[in-house]
């Protein structure tokens, strides 16, 4: 009998171990088809199959996957990365495979797009507008009224994203955008969106199931760098409800609600407001929810993969918070520091660094700044975040700045 092989499509900083790790759990053999596996130190340390294909290109997959089949029974086909994520329902539609709908996910992941849907179904969004030159930017920006956020209509992990809370911070990061300094994943168009104001939300959902939310927080402005979750978030019942209740009018509107998704919101003065709806996994929250409820997101989204039953109960309910290590300047990283005293804190669940000394540290204003992170657990929120902190207050690091001309 051939072996169960799951392929991923692409592989992801953050959950990608804990794919590999959850199929192999389920009896799979994870099988890596990636641009550049390379890139990934994990898959030749743990000695994980990886193939160089190119994953922009449907047909190249099909035939990949076609070869394969020739070898394993191809239990399911998925990724944790949004980018390909409507490429693998694709896949999975061509192989007659559990999978997303393509067309549902291409929709969500064009940022205005997905405004307009959510906006037709009524559901609570920022004011936005769509440019594609300085002066359309410049006018939707008076429109509807300082302090916007600049975002590329189409893109990911808070890349080329802005608080703008002037004219010339909008002039200077439309230029930024459009002067060819941003990478660009299709036409360039600028989303220009008002500035919601108020405590930040994370609903994570399976299926039709919202699982968990999070409170989050983020670093210094301009930019929205994730500095810290914390699960559960602290909201009382009625306030639950409602970012529950807005999150499954989400989906209901964009016509998910096959796999994950998490939804961002913030609570203004009209009640939670949707920021984002993203269709995937998120980095670290599985692993957050896995600790503070007993259900592992991860093991649960592959069976539904494979055709399997899935088994979302929560186990417990403990308070859990995760907070990322942001630099404070450019330069080139001479140490970090403190890792296994911060470890030994009583509560913390893991320290992690990712980056070494003397790697070149150069600040983008996104998720890509974080230098590690420090997990901590206990029963009540103040008792976890004291945790957290006292973890944190062990940790230094040294950037020497780079020489100036």
């Amino acid at each position: 009998m051939a072996r169960r092989a799951l392929i991923l499509v692409e592989y992801a900083k953050y959950n990608g171990p804990l794919y590999v790790q959850a199929s192999q759990c389920l009896g799979l053999h994870p099988i890596i088809l990636s641009a550049d596996p390379a890139q990934y130190d994990y898959l030749a340390a743990e000695s994980v199959e990886a193939i160089r294909v190119d994953t922009d290109n449907l047909d190249a997959l099909i035939r990949e996957c076609s070869r394969l089949r020739a070898t394993y029974d191809i239990a399911g086909i998925t990724s944790a990365r949004e980018a390909v994520y409507a490429t693998v329902g694709k896949l999975c539609r061509h192989f007659d495979l559990p999978g997303p709908n393509p067309e549902s996910i291409e929709r969500c992941c064009n940022k205005f797009t997905q405004r307009q849907l959510l906006a037709d179904a009524g559901v609570p969004i920022p004011a936005y507008r769509l440019a594609a030159n300085a002066m359309d930017v410049e006018f939707a920006a008076a429109e509807i009224g300082l302090p916007v956020v600049l975002k590329p209509a189409v893109g990911i992990g808070s890349i080329g994203v802005r608080l703008c809370r002037n004219a010339d911070e909008v002039a200077e990061h439309t230029t930024y955008l459009l002067g060819g300094r941003h990478i660009w994943r299709s036409t360039p168009r600028i989303l220009i969106e008002e500035f919601a104001q108020g405590p930040h939300y994370c609903a994570d959902i399976m299926g039709n199931e919202v699982i968990a939310i999070a409170a989050a927080e983020f670093g210094p402005p301009p930019h929205f760098v994730f500095r810290e979750y914390t699960f559960p978030a602290p909201l009382n019942d009625d306030e639950y409800k409602r970012i529950a209740g807005v999150s499954l009018r989400c989906l209901r509107a964009l016509d998910l609600g096959w796999g994950p998704t998490c939804i961002e919101l913030r609570w203004t003065n009209r009640g939670p407001v949707v920021i984002e709806v993203n269709p995937r996994m998120p980095g670290v929250d599985p692993q957050l929810i896995q600790l503070g409820y007993g259900v592992d997101l991860i093991t649960e989204h592959l069976k539904l993969v494979i055709g399997e039953e899935w088994d979302l109960r929560k186990r417990h309910s403990q308070t859990v918070a995760w907070r990322s290590l942001v630099p404070d300047r450019d330069g080139i990283l001479n140490w970090i520091d403190g890792g296994s005293r911060a470890a030994a804190v009583p509560g913390v669940v893991e320290v992690k660094f990712i980056v070494q000394p003397k790697t070149p540290i150069v600040r983008k204003g996104d998720y890509r700044d974080s230098m590690g992170s420090v997990v901590a657990l206990s029963p009540s929120l103040a008792q976890t975040k004291a945790i957290v902190q006292r973890a944190v207050d062990l940790i230094s690091w040294s950037i020497t700045p780079f020489p100036t001309e």
